[in-house]
């Protein structure tokens, strides 16, 4: 790192088990500080527990999140997405419900809510109805992807849940699960809506936007290279969160954070459940994990 680069840069003084340090670059100064409740992967439906899954126990889960939101007062809440799931008899009807009971349960939040679009949120029912059936505040119940600004802060959420050809997903005709694509048309999108922005930047996928295999699978995006240049042109990131492979990671990839939360459904009990709070200070960018997610405090 340059020294001219450093100047810009303030040392977090709090003890941490582990710091990075992120440049502000181009973006404007953080002045204000801001904190954003996060969670992932509630893939709450009523069936039967299979391996770490409980799925019923999610929706307890997520009341405990809002709970403690609330009493937190965070300013907005975001879910990275998988939020609800089916059961097996993957029946229409069934899985709308299962979405409406738990988004009346994230509904008792306080203050603006989000969503990310996961790639079991478009099994057997479309991403259309998804979105028609849970409130991203203040963004038109027909976008998945979407960008939004709060205490002198950008917020972008993107969707990965598309065909090559540009098409949504939907499992329940055939899509394919591995094969995830932000599309063309998203991408410039995302040129332009960080173009636009000079405010410090975050950013909330469900599928990850590095590379990782597990199990033989892959669960990156296939674009990933593409938009984490994009990301890292615009010189106003700092953070990228995400979900779905149920497990936590903590990476910098040129001077980018990329941070990953276990999944809210794995292993039973309340006592294993998993959220986070994140704060954003004008020398810190702080995981405030609850349950099995970890505390990290990340310089910037």
């Amino acid at each position: 790192m340059s020294t001219s680069r450093r100047k810009f840069i303030k040392q977090s003084s709090i003890l941490t088990v582990a710091t990075t340090i992120v440049p502000l670059h181009a973006c404007s100064p953080i002045k204000n500080t801001i904190r954003f409740g996060l969670t992932t992967d509630s893939h709450y439906a009523d069936r039967e527990d299979a391996g770490t899954r409980y799925y019923r126990q999610s929706l307890n889960k997520m009341q405990e999140f809002v709970e403690v939101m609330n009493t937190e007062k965070v300013d907005f809440v975001i879910h990275l997405g998988d939020f609800k799931d089916e059961d097996l008899n993957k029946k229409e009807a069934d899985t709308l419900h299962y979405l409406r009971q738990l988004e009346s349960e994230y509904a008792k939040f306080q203050g603006s809510r989000f969503h990310c679009v996961g790639n079991h949120d478009v099994d057997s029912i479309t991403k259309e109805q998804f979105l028609l059936n849970v409130e991203n505040t203040g963004i038109s119940n027909n976008k998945s992807y979407y960008s939004f600004n709060k205490n002198g802060f950008h917020f972008i959420v993107l969707d990965a849940n598309f065909n090559k050809d540009g098409s949504h997903h939907f499992f329940k005709e055939g899509s394919d699960w591995l094969d995830t694509n932000l599309t063309q048309k998203q991408i410039n999108w995302l040129k332009e809506d960080l173009k636009n922005t000079q405010l410090p930047t975050i950013v909330f996928c469900h599928h990850p936007l590095f590379e990782y295999y597990h199990d033989g699978n892959k669960y990156h995006i296939n674009d990933f290279k593409e938009v984490q240049q994009i990301l890292e042109t615009s010189k106003k990131v700092l953070a990228v969160f995400q979900g779905h492979i149920h497990n936590e990671e903590f990476r910098e990839i040129n001077n980018i954070h990329y941070i990953t939360q276990f999944g809210m459904v794995d292993y039973s009990g309340l006592e294993n459940n998993s959220f986070a709070i994140v704060e954003l200070t004008s020398n810190s960018l702080k995981v405030e994990g609850f349950k099995r997610t970890s505390k990290k405090v990340l310089g910037l």
